[in-house]
């Protein structure tokens, strides 16, 4: 894989988003790291610069179309054409379906799906016109499964993925492959909030229930993410890689 494509992460803060960011940098890559974040961005992004990466911070709102096209313009003229996205930002709550409102469920939509096509969409130009290109989202495994109180979140990333899919049959010709990533149980800032919340359970408790003992590691994440961004993946697009431990297989 050429290091000097440039890669774009939104939600690339913190969590998976940052392991993605990290790897990438290490790898030479130009990075823009796009988050909602301020003190994560600043903190971690100077971090990167101060091992030499080159990296790009950006405050933005994946479900504001206006917001993700103005950090593509500055990506753009910055660091150069967009040739790789990892579409990984996104917010998660655990509700009763019942207590869903219309706002809490278009809050849910707006960012974790609608900003997956902001963020895709906007990238494709540099993409098409290069006839080479990478994109993998990040959905999730309730997204295949379902999950209690959690129905607008599964549904969303449902939608990420068959996204990805009708991407990947589009864009195929156009060198460009399209994939996912569902994840299952990662440890990440969101999942410690939710446990702090009392609205996921201790990661200890969810190891016993998963094939391989342990929560995943944004670095897990990151590794399957290089190989999808790879000159060795051309021939892979429209598939669910499922980075889970053995979680959820199907």
């Amino acid at each position: 894989m050429g290091s000097n494509r440039v890669v774009v992460v939104t939600g690339g803060a913190s969590g998976i988003g940052l392991g993605v960011s990290r790897l990438f940098a290490a790898k030479g890559h130009p990075v823009a790291m796009l988050d909602v974040q301020d003190e994560a961005l600043e903190r971690e992004s100077a971090a990167l610069r101060a091992q030499g990466a080159r990296i790009l911070a950006r405050k933005v709102d994946v479900a504001d179309r206006a917001s993700v096209e103005a950090a593509y313009a500055a990506i753009r003229e910055e660091l150069g054409p967009i040739a790789i996205v990892v579409a990984n930002a996104g917010i998660s709550e655990g509700i009763g379906f019942l207590d869903v409102t219309a706002q809490t469920w278009q809050r849910m939509i707006d960012i974790n799906l609608t900003g997956v096509f902001n963020t895709v969409q906007a990238a494709l130009p540099d993409m098409v016109a290069a006839s080479w290109g990478r994109i993998i989202t990040i959905s999730s495994q309730a997204g295949q499964s379902g999950a209690a109180d959690r129905a607008h979140y599964a549904a969303a990333k449902a939608g990420v993925i068959g996204l990805t899919r009708s991407l990947a049959r589009e864009f195929a010709a156009s060198g460009i492959t399209v994939n996912t990533i569902p994840p299952s149980v990662v440890a990440t800032p969101m999942a410690e909030a939710g446990i702090a919340a009392g609205t996921f359970p201790p990661l200890e408790i969810i190891s016993q229930h998963i094939p391989i003992p342990r929560p995943g590691t944004p670095d897990d994440i990151a590794a399957a993410c290089e190989y999808l961004a790879s000159d060795g993946a051309s021939y892979v697009t429209g598939q669910v890689l499922a980075v889970n431990g053995g979680m959820f297989i199907g």
